[in-house]
């Protein structure tokens, strides 16, 4: 753009340069310096709402707690939104003021402007809501998975770019490689993260998983209970392959007992001489457990 077109522009003011076609982002020679770090009170009809964004669940209540307050305090802090061309904005962060201000009736809404392509609107509304503490354990987790993804990071930049240890964002990716059962009673806070990361303790048994998982629902078992229990059966695992590893079991054998295993909810451990002799061990926690085992083997 000329020098002497961007005094033009820059001449006419705030609201002629967010209406003008010349800072449409599609143009070709637009750079963006006359928008950027801007604050405008814009049309709230005419804001889309942003494509990238994370959340998923907005709380129906908190929302209309937010209205109340931006009914009598207003909106303290300006969403920010980037310009897609004349007269068209879309959200960058802050949808739930967003959507609270629609509820409050607002028909325009303080907002920071900014220019940004694809790959920066996704990053700066996955970022921003983790820096918030806006997402659940799970929908951070999706959304550390979808900046690696999509942006094409290593754990290593992701940490330095979202200001976190390498070990946290481990820790959250390590969620997503849980049954699916467990992972949306993570997102329903049915569970604690906490909960989540006893359970992947539990290595190649997803159906012991599930069943860990719905008695510590049904119970309200705490992590350090779920801890315990989870020690207990890896323990159980261990000595139960020591004894099995050296007999040379046949694989449908070693099939067998983890169908057993799921079966029954349980540890199963299939044991078997040189000689061909051996036992099948079910294992139980408690006096509970022990009379379910019974009922099922009747």
């Amino acid at each position: 753009m000329s020098s002497k077109k961007s005094s033009r522009v820059l001449g006419r003011g705030l609201d002629a340069i967010l209406q003008s076609p010349e800072t449409d982002i599609t143009a070709h020679d637009i750079s963006g310096e006359f928008v950027v770090g801007a604050i405008a009170e814009i049309d709230i009809d005419k804001i889309e709402t942003n494509p990238f964004q994370p959340r998923t669940d907005f709380d129906e209540m908190q929302l209309r707690e937010l209205a109340e307050s931006i009914k009598s305090q207003g909106i303290i802090q300006p969403l920010t939104v980037r310009k897609l061309g004349y007269d068209k904005y879309q959200l960058i962060a802050g949808e739930r003021r967003f959507r609270a201000s629609k509820l409050a009736g607002l028909k325009k809404v303080p907002c920071y402007i900014r220019l940004a392509n694809d790959e920066q609107m996704l990053e700066m509304a996955l970022i921003e809501n983790i820096h918030r503490q806006d997402l659940n354990a799970l929908e951070v987790a999706i959304s550390y998975q979808r900046l690696i993804d999509e942006l094409k990071l290593t754990q290593e930049q992701l940490s330095k770019k979202v200001g976190k240890n390498r070990s946290t964002i481990t820790n959250f990716l390590r969620l997503l490689k849980l049954p699916a059962e467990i992972q949306i009673a993570l997102r329903d806070d049915l569970i604690s993260m906490g909960h989540a990361r006893a359970l992947l303790g539990i290595k190649d048994n997803p159906e012991f998983q599930v069943k860990l998982l719905r008695k510590v629902i049904e119970r309200g078992i705490s992590v350090r209970a779920l801890e315990k229990l989870v020690q207990s059966y890896n323990d159980r695992d261990k000595r139960g392959g020591g004894k099995s590893g050296g007999s040379g079991l046949e694989p449908k054998y070693i099939e067998a007992a983890k169908n057993l295993s799921s079966k029954y909810g349980t540890r199963v451990a299939l044991r078997k001489s040189n000689k061909g002799k051996g036992s099948i061990v079910i294992s139980f926690n408690n006096v509970d457990e022990l009379d379910r085992l019974l009922n099922l083997l009747k």
